[in-house]
This record gives structure tokens, C-alpha cells and sequence, in this order.
């Protein structure tokens, strides 16, 4: 893109990341979009990681928050001083990701293009595999009480590459317009952690905005490493009773007759599965 392009705010939340989170924003100072100002979050952090920043890098503009206020406290913060700085659009990114040099041109063009796109994602890949997808779109089903991403864990066949609206975007990177936060509202911080990104997603399109996938845009996601893997006991508690959250609030008065139960039973025999794959690999 040239000339007169949109203000965009990075906002890449941290706590305790480490080498993760400079490697995240070693990319970002790689990436051909210039009207960007990037805003590291963090979370009570005692990893030495911020005087790390500083040390490295005079481009990235520090908030500190001294406690860990979690992924929608953590980013609400940033998403206030971005606004407050005049922002066009604010682009949340996960500090476990790398991005291609040019993943936020098409991500910008697809909102400025089309007024009525509230927020857009990209596709994103697994870091240790980087031609197998991790998202290519998100999907809700009221009856069975669960959200999926598209195309997950499919080699990239060129079988995703057409953008498209999608029923939540993931908040691991989406890049969201000034107008649609003002009307929707920020991230909902009674969610512990998880289903924030669908719950907003949901309040977006609430208001009469879509939701997109652009698969021009592409990022690298190193998957769950503050939550002790992709398959935990941990991952697995939170994201139940976030999505007992989500549905709650959203699902229809039939949906109730299904939802909790299928969604029960379905994390019973992932969480059977995943305790017999550690017996095996114990044994």
C-alpha cells in the first residue's frame, strides 16, 4: 500500500515471554507496512523481558501494567491508548506468533476496501509446521456447544485461499476498525481466558459489521506455550467453562436442550484421550 495509509496500532500483550515475544517483534520490525506504531502490554512481567525490549528496540512504545490483567485485560489496555492516540484500525497479536513481512497490507486493504467489514484475520499456520493450517476462518455450532477453525491442522493446498466472511475471527491476530470497537465495545474481561475473540466477534456483528478471512495475510502461531502446551488439563478447564460462558449468552432457548451436554461429553473424551497419550508416552 502507499501514499496516505491508515494509522494502525500493534498491540502484542506479554507476560513472562521471553524469547517468544522478541521474536514476535524482531518480525514486526521486518514487515513493509510503514504507518504502524507497535505497543508491547505487559503483564507484571519478572522475566527481565522488558528492559530487554528497551534494550533492543527504541521503536516499541512500553505499557506496563504491573499485574498480570490476562489476554482481554492486557489488550483492553492497549486498544484504550490506541484509540486515544487516534488510531484507524488496531491490529491484536499474540506474543507466541511470527508474521510475514507483508501480512498487514491485505489485512488493512480488506477493511478500508469495504466499510462494512468490522474485523478481519489471516491465515494462520502452525509454527513448527509452517505449511499446516491452524485457522483459515472460525465456526460456531449452537447445538453441540463448540467453536472450530477451518482447515485446522490441513496442509495448505491452496485450498483456503479465498477470502471470505467467517462466524468469529481469532483474537491469536485480528486486525479490528476504530468504528466497529466504538460501537461493540472492547474485550469482555469476566472470561478468564479463552472465547474472548468469539464473544467479541459475536458483539461486532451484532452491530451490523462482518467478520473476515483474508488468506493473503499470513502469520506463524507457536501454539499455547503459556498454557503448558496445545493438549492441557489446564487449556482444556478454561476453554470449557469459557464456552459454557459463550453459549450461555448467545444460544438460542432450544439450543439448551443439546449444547451443554454434547460439549461436556466431547472435552470427556478429549480429556481421556489426551490421559492415555501421556500413559503411553510414560509407560
Amino acid at each position: 500500500m502507499m501514499g496516505n495509509d491508515p494509522l494502525v496500532y500493534i498491540i502484542v500483550v506479554n507476560w513472562n515471554g521471553g524469547q517468544v515475544t522478541l521474536d514476535c517483534l524482531a518480525s514486526l520490525h521486518s514487515i513493509s507496512y510503514s504507518n504502524h506504531v507497535i505497543v508491547l502490554v505487559d503483564n507484571g512481567s519478572t522475566d527481565g523481558v522488558v528492559q530487554a525490549v528497551r534494550t533492543v528496540s527504541q521503536r516499541v512504545k512500553i505499557i506496563e501494567n504491573g499485574k498480570n490483567l490476562r489476554f482481554a485485560g492486557g489488550n483492553n489496555v492497549g486498544i484504550r491508548y490506541a484509540l486515544e492516540e487516534g488510531a484507524h484500525s488496531v491490529l491484536l497479536l499474540n506474543n507466541d506468533t511470527t508474521v510475514a513481512p507483508d501480512f498487514l497490507a491485505p489485512l488493512v486493504r480488506r477493511i478500508t476496501d469495504n466499510p462494512a467489514i468490522g474485523m478481519v484475520s489471516p491465515k494462520i499456520y502452525y509454527h513448527d509446521a509452517p505449511s499446516r493450517i491452524w485457522f483459515a476462518g472460525g465456526e460456531v455450532s449452537f447445538w453441540s456447544g463448540t467453536m472450530r477453525h477451518t482447515g485446522i491442522r490441513e496442509a495448505d493446498k491452496g485450498q483456503f485461499d479465498v477470502a471470505r466472511p467467517i462466524e468469529y475471527a481469532t483474537g491469536c491476530c485480528v486486525l479490528v476498525r476504530r468504528e466497529a470497537i466504538e460501537q461493540a465495545g472492547m474485550l469482555d474481561e469476566s472470561y478468564f481466558m479463552y472465547t474472548e475473540d468469539a464473544d467479541w466477534s459475536m458483539r461486532v456483528r451484532k452491530t451490523g459489521f462482518s467478520v473476515y478471512y483474508e488468506p493473503a495475510a499470513r502469520v506463524w502461531h507457536k501454539l499455547s506455550v503459556s498454557a503448558g502446551g496445545h493438549l492441557s488439563l489446564f487449556k482444556m478447564r478454561n476453554k470449557f467453562i469459557s464456552n459454557l460462558r459463550f453459549f450461555s449468552r448467545y444460544a438460542s432457548w432450544y439450543h439448551w436442550f443439546v449444547f451443554p451436554w454434547a460439549n461436556i461429553m466431547m472435552n470427556g473424551v478429549a480429556a481421556v484421550k489426551m490421559l492415555a497419550g501421556r500413559g503411553r508416552a510414560t509407560g
